[in-house]
């Protein structure tokens, strides 16, 4: 397989130079594992059939065996033995030197099985499935660093390679590198398919040893698919799956099967920003509902790229999932997070980008050159919302947008005299 060089590779080098070792996690298939490979000088794979129990049973009697070899040293699915990661630590700061270990897993850290956090010995990166910059599909004529550090920045013009139906067929097939790396679009499509299945018949049960019902992993999943980049209540996810089939679920329940998706990184929600510039009630805090992947959604809706091409208003909702995932992916480097701004008068940001220096950008998602007017007079209201509280509190004063865009599917990229960026998505890059 073909290896596309990924945002993660650059990252992943810095902290190594930087630490002493560097725990990479995200979902299943996302290619933490291969970009890994790239950096590493030698592999213990715990999840090898021909040799896990031997190495399990080396982990229980003496672990800091598994860890020599040359470095820096790959411990591929380290959380299947736990004592690994207090033995890396050890070692770390027994030989004082960086770069010393890389170890990847699917699934959260579970910290009831280690003894110490790590904290200044291991480095903590999150990897995510490939933007349309990663899989090639992307020109990357736009920075978005470039859009952050230059104001001025000249975007007029910038055209993007992918129509709406290439953006549509992108989603679908999802950033996974088996998709992006098959040789038919029937194989492509298949590799999301396959992952909900295999989160559902296993993952969802085999994270923390907790048997759970697959069939109960799935509906909970489609309900999420049907609510996904909206502000979904947990009790209406709960009616809708309680609904199907007469399916029985209470929400302890519910709220369990949530977790440990999310543990997995199949279900990524985003997080309110609440600035104070409404009252607490006029601003909206739930969740908006979301996946590591726009192709989750689709594959759970049992769509396809045709019969998304006809429904382009359900479309809108994945087109949004899918700007998530690019932006999360290109400000990866800024230890960034994404959230949303709503309130009950209309006003909304689709995603706020916050980036570790205090810098962050206002962005819409619209699919269609119709709706950026909505979506830019959106980001132009809550930037002039918060210079009303500027002149207003003196004491509290919130930072102003540093970057307001409107992110499409559009042909062409430019900025308006308002200030607002219109940005095909497929002009971006890190």
């Amino acid at each position: 397989m073909h290896y596309l060089k990924r945002i993660s590779d650059t990252i992943l080098q810095q902290r190594l130079e930087a630490m002493g070792a560097v725990l990479i996690v995200g979902p299943k298939w996302c290619g933490k594992t291969t970009t890994a490979e790239q950096h590493a000088k030698s592999v213990l794979r715990l999840q090898n059939p021909d040799e896990r129990e031997q190495y399990l049973a080396t982990a229980a009697v003496k672990p800091s065996m598994l860890l020599m070899g040359e470095t820096p040293r790959l411990i591929d699915e380290w959380q299947d033995a736990p004592v690994l990661w207090d033995a890396v630590r050890t070692m770390v700061d027994k030989r004082m030197e960086t770069g010393q270990f890389i170890l990847t897993g699917s699934n959260a850290v579970d910290e009831s099985k280690i003894r110490h956090t790590g904290t200044g010995r291991i480095s903590r990166m999150t990897m995510g499935t490939m933007s349309l910059w990663e899989s090639g599909e992307s020109n990357g004529k736009i920075s978005l660093t470039d859009l952050f550090n230059r104001p001025d920045l000249d975007i007029d013009g910038i055209e993007s390679p992918m129509s709406v139906e290439q953006l549509i067929f992108a989603a679908c097939r999802g950033g996974w590198p088996a998709a992006i790396n098959a040789k038919t679009d029937k194989n492509a499509l298949a590799v999301v398919k396959d992952y909900v299945a295999s989160v559902c018949e296993s993952d969802v049960s085999r994270v923390d040893g907790v048997r759970r019902n697959p069939k109960l992993a799935n509906l909970i999943l489609r309900s999420y698919a049907r609510n996904v980049s909206t502000l979904a209540k947990t009790s209406s996810l709960l009616d809708d799956v309680t609904a199907s089939e007469n399916t029985s679920c209470s929400r302890t329940t519910f709220e369990d099967y949530v977790a440990a998706l999310e543990r997995l990184f199949v279900i990524q929600d985003v997080a309110a920003w609440c600035p104070a510039i409404r009252s607490k009630s006029a601003i909206r805090s739930g969740l908006k509902r979301g996946f590591c992947d726009p192709s989750i959604a689709v594959a759970l809706l049992q769509q396809t790229p045709e019969s998304m091409c006809t429904q382009l208003k359900t479309f809108g909702f994945v087109f949004e999932q899918m700007c998530i995932r690019d932006l999360k992916a290109y400000t990866n480097y800024f230890f960034s997070y994404v959230g949303y701004y709503h309130d009950r008068f209309g006003l909304e940001s689709d995603m706020v980008v916050h980036l570790g220096d205090g810098r962050y950008a206002l962005a819409e998602c619209k699919l269609g050159s119709r709706e950026i007017n909505e979506g830019a007079g959106h980001l132009i209201q809550l930037r002039n919302l918060i210079r009303e509280h500027n002149a207003s509190e003196p004491q509290a004063i919130i930072r102003e947008p540093d970057l307001m865009m409107v992110l499409t599917g559009g042909k062409m990229a430019y900025r308006r005299e308002d200030g607002v960026c219109v940005i095909p998505l497929a002009c971006l890059k890190d």
